[in-house]
């Protein structure tokens, strides 16, 4: 049985193809399905204890996603994120981060600001431990709280999906000294500008921090990971 415990009688927002689909679609964007591998129905859903229909199921919506293509008389073969996809993601990112930002400037409450001001402060204790892996939780939160006080659904639906598509770079940019300490820094400017009410500022910071992430990517090569 999976650590999703596909079987048990549980209630929640998921169906149990949602769960299935969830499952397979973590384990293709955290790599364990490799670019051009092949998904075997049969052997997916004995390991997820689960009949093949889910499965199926699950792999039709992956392919509406991009993330799966179907090759007729072959079957479901991986296609995964690669390296122009995550360029346009953090060109996409680039445009519209800020947006969310703005409008988080305008709505965000105190519990939501005084969250924002924890991450910082723990993201700057955990820089200085050397804690990589708890900044990259941290930096998934941070923004997590900014799609959540724009207010808007429709935002943080995109900016989530595009922010879980990319976690394997997110995660080894972060790992980079250098990086993790001005991601620290470029946090807590934003959240400067957000407690001054200085929209403009914020929507800039917060674009000038994705642009700033996705030159670190290009210069470090890290797009390279991708397929590995």
């Amino acid at each position: 049985m999976s650590e999703y415990n596909l079987h048990e009688e549980v209630t929640d927002k998921y169906s149990l193809r949602g769960r299935v689909f969830n499952k397979i679609r973590e384990d293709i964007l955290k790599g364990r399905y490799k670019n051009s591998e092949p998904l075997k129905e049969t052997q997916i859903s004995r390991e997820l204890g689960v009949s093949r229909t889910p499965v199926r199921e699950a792999i039709r919506q992956l392919e509406l996603e991009g993330l799966v293509t179907i090759i007729p008389n072959k079957g479901a073969v991986v296609s995964g994120i690669d390296a122009k996809d995550i360029q346009d993601i953090y060109e996409i990112r680039s445009l519209i981060e800020g947006l969310s930002a703005r409008w988080a400037t305008t709505n965000i409450n105190e519990e939501q600001l005084e969250l924002l001001e924890e991450i910082v402060y723990l993201s700057e204790f955990h820089y200085k431990k050397g804690h990589l892996d708890q900044l990259y939780e941290l930096d998934t939160k941070f923004h997590e709280v900014l799609y959540q006080a724009s207010h808007s659904k429709i935002l943080k639906h995109v900016l989530s999906d595009f922010h879980h598509y990319v976690q394997r770079i997110r995660r080894a940019s972060i790992s980079s000294e250098a990086r993790a300490k001005k991601s620290v820094e470029e946090h807590k400017a934003i959240v400067e500008a957000i407690k001054l009410g200085d929209e403009s500022k914020v929507e800039e910071l917060t674009n000038l921090h994705v642009k700033n992430t996705l030159k670190n990517v290009v210069d470090h090569k890290l797009m390279d990971i991708i397929g590995k």
